[in-house]
């Protein structure tokens, strides 16, 4: 009995050490997964606090790209990396920093690798250069499938690489995407004495990769911003060199009362209007729309003004000075523009006003014995179209007199095509309404009430056009 109590005891004994030895190799395991885990939350947590740096600290964009592989590799102990990105097309990828220690994950082409069997800077600057297209390796298919995973050099898209990648054997590869937004691949790759990379890589790396994305989108963000704001400062300049292209203020004419008036629909105007003195009896009136908007438009204004008052001074003729100018534009605009024009001569002498119209909307002529509206419609075509054959065949001047209290009104389409809240146009019909209502007030009151009218028109409907207007009261 007493032997069957001792063989009792040594079992239990036995058991119980068993036991004890299982808990503390469980807790020993446990310790070092807890460990283990606490390393990995300290090296992505040191890999945010880089990113949090490098914007703090204004870094580059290529500071930047060079922080998320270089962190990425030192975070996985991988033996280099590489960053690509997705072009704005979203055709190609474009390498954005490949570290000099990682292996290739794009096809090489033959000759690369036997110059590189020389010259290993060969490979480098082709890897560098080489963007990335579907269908190209490893990194192509992960930015069309997306996610991350593991590549072995023995997988299809990497097989034969092995050998110009220092004896890796393994990569990590994974789509950055934010916002269903594919900014790019982010990938690392072992080294020959490192062991291939496993499941807990994989993790690690998959939250590397989520950072680095919002990342990448913040600094597209702020760089979006910061060329905004530059955009913004540059177009602010250029409307306040346009603004002193315009006439400053209105001429004094004897025997005349001229005011003009410009809303540009955007920061520059694709509309000018201007007044030149052509000699002593003689002043010329001109106003112009170039086809299209912003700077482009604005450039050719300018141009328009410059041959202008080159051709102007000294020439009574409206159609020999628009003549001069399509003449002296046309080889200098792009084909798919032009510019509708309008220039009047007013003799001071007799009060006749001559005006010559390349395809600009027909002036209207007020007449104040019975109020009414006339548009005037002498032929031509717009300038830049034609090199002169037909341009100069065209063009036809017409000259009418003013008595007092007589006027014209010179107008953009802007004018006319304003719309509404419901898309309707402000339209021919109200314009000479509104010209009938103002013009005894005088050519300021004209152009400042119709402004006013416009406005109170399209009521809270973004302007879509330039508006220009000019009037002519004979005092």
């Amino acid at each position: 009995m007493v032997t069957g109590l001792l063989i009792i005891f040594i079992a239990l004994s036995a058991f119980l050490g068993w036991r004890n030895f299982r808990q503390k190799r469980a807790l020993h395991l446990l310790g070092q997964e807890w460990r283990a885990l606490q390393v990995e939350e300290k090296q992505v947590f040191d890999f945010l606090h880089g990113l949090g740096e490098a914007f703090g600290g204004g870094v580059g964009r290529r500071d930047l790209h060079r922080l998320i592989v270089e962190s990425a590799a030192r975070i996985l102990a991988a033996h280099g990396g590489a960053l690509y990105l997705a072009d704005r097309s979203g055709q190609f990828l474009a390498p954005a920093h490949i570290s000099r220690t990682c292996a290739p994950l794009v096809q090489v082409p033959a000759h690369i690798r036997a110059q590189a069997a020389a010259n290993p800077v060969a490979l480098e600057s082709y890897l560098r250069l080489h963007p990335v297209h579907p269908g190209d390796g490893a990194v192509a298919r992960i930015w069309k499938e997306g996610g991350v995973r593991i590549f072995n050099f023995s997988d299809p898209e990497l097989a034969g690489l092995a050998a110009s990648g220092q004896g890796a054997t393994s990569a990590l590869v994974g789509c950055l995407s934010y916002r269903d937004k594919i900014l790019g691949v982010l990938a690392v790759v072992n080294g020959p004495m490192s062991t291939t990379f496993g499941p807990d890589d994989l993790a690690v790396f998959k939250a590397i990769a989520e950072q680095s994305a919002f990342a990448l989108f913040s600094e597209a963000v702020y760089l979006e911003a910061g060329e905004k704001r530059r955009l913004d400062s540059d177009l602010e300049t250029a409307r306040e060199i346009q603004s002193i292209l315009l006439p400053p203020a209105s001429p004094e004419i004897p025997g005349y009362e001229v005011s003009g008036l410009n809303i540009p629909a955007r920061h520059v105007s694709g509309d000018y209007y201007d007044y030149l003195r052509i000699d002593e009896h003689h002043w010329g009136l001109a106003i112009a729309d170039v086809s299209g908007k912003g700077i482009p438009a604005a450039l050719v204004t300018g141009m328009c003004r410059s041959l202008l008052r080159a051709a102007a001074p000294g020439c009574t003729s409206a159609a020999e000075v628009m003549r001069a100018v399509n003449r002296r534009l046309y080889p200098d605009i792009k084909q798919d523009m032009f510019v509708s024009m309008l220039y009047a001569v007013i003799d001071t002498r007799t009060s006749d006003v001559t005006l010559a119209r390349a395809g600009h909307d027909p002036p209207l002529l007020y007449r104040a014995t019975n109020r009414e509206v006339l548009p005037l419609r002498p032929p031509g075509i717009a300038v830049g179209i034609d090199s002169g054959t037909v341009f100069d065949r065209v063009i036809r001047e017409e000259t009418v007199t003013l008595a007092p209290g007589d006027g014209i009104l010179l107008y953009t389409d802007g004018a006319t095509e304003a719309l509404d809240a419901h898309g309707s146009e402000f339209g021919l019909p109200r314009l000479i309404q509104a010209v009938q209502v103002n013009a005894p007030k005088g050519a300021a009151a004209t152009v400042s009430n119709l402004a006013a009218e416009l406005r109170e028109f399209a009521g809270q409907s973004a302007q879509h056009d330039d508006i220009t207007l000019i009037s002519i009261r004979r005092l």
